[in-house]
């Protein structure tokens, strides 16, 4: 299956093979992060502020949590969290099964980063010129390293290394200790 969000709000699940539509769900806004999908659950989030944990295969709807704005970052899930960042500039870590709240981190500025998770650390991108680094567990901050502008790509993680790109035009590479390589 496929699964993607659209601007009229919708997201839909399609045959990977055939392109059939399998099932398609409203919300009640645009639709413009990517799913996740984890353990038979698609999670997704919207304009309209919510996080919508929805079965994967028949569209229901299990869950939502309403964030206090617009959600653009795709969500990531990890040991059974789901972490979104949104627009009213926090964070949140979500019970993946119950859709409860764990913590919420920031009233920095503006998420529309997506969330990286690796070795219990949740990285993300921020309007206020930083890459933060959160512990996945507790949301507790651990580092942020400032960059020469607005963070809206999402992080990537692989062999120890964290990149990511700024919008003052340079890609940056650090340690897992914040470490500028």
């Amino acid at each position: 299956m496929v699964y993607v969000g659209s601007d009229d709000g919708v997201v839909y699940a399609l045959n990977a093979s055939t392109g059939a539509l399998l099932w398609r769900k409203a919300t009640s806004g645009s639709v413009e992060s990517s799913p996740a999908v984890a353990n038979g659950v698609v999670y997704v989030g919207s304009f309209d502020s919510y996080l919508y944990a929805l079965n994967a295969s028949t569209g229901a709807f299990l869950w939502t949590y309403k964030t206090g704005d617009v959600i653009i970052s795709s969500p990531a899930v990890a040991s059974g969290i789901v972490y979104v960042g949104s627009v009213d500039s926090y964070l949140y870590a979500l019970n993946a099964s119950t859709g409860a709240l764990v913590w919420k981190y920031g009233r920095i500025n503006i998420f529309q980063s997506s969330p990286a998770v690796a070795n219990g650390v949740v990285y993300i991108g921020c309007e206020d010129h930083n890459l933060h680094a959160v512990n996945a567990r507790t949301g507790a901050p651990l580092w942020n390293y400032t960059t020469g502008y607005l963070v809206e790509s999402s992080p990537a993680v692989a062999n120890g290394v964290v990149y990511v790109g700024s919008e003052d035009g340079n890609l940056y590479a650090f340690d897992l200790t914040g470490q500028l390589l």
